[in-house]
């Protein structure tokens, strides 16, 4: 585990935000899944100050075969769901095929 990711804020069943993020990514089947919390950097910042953090995004899925980057986005969305209006406030996304690696 990235200290990155020790790092990152826990809600309230104690949970870190990036294992949420996991555990709903996991709904991608993805073979490869990198968060990085850059909430840090950001300190002050209205989003910051809500409670929301600015995190970089790198999955490889199968799921992405055949769509357009911003398909690949909206389905990133839907799998995060919920967490995109409370715990995450800013997220960049790469999202890759494995033949793309």
């Amino acid at each position: 585990m990235r200290l990155n990711e020790l790092q990152a804020s826990r809600g309230k069943d104690g949970v870190t935000t990036i294992d949420a993020m996991r555990q709903e990514l996991a709904a991608l089947a993805p073979e490869s899944l990198e968060i990085l919390d850059e909430s840090g950097q950001h300190a002050g910042h209205a989003g910051a100050r809500d409670g929301g953090g600015h995190y970089q995004l790198l999955i490889v899925s199968g799921a992405f075969s055949g769509q357009s980057l911003q398909a690949r986005h909206r389905m990133v969305y839907a799998a995060l769901g919920s967490l995109m209006h409370k715990q995450i406030h800013a997220l960049a996304i790469k999202a890759y095929t494995p033949d793309e690696i």
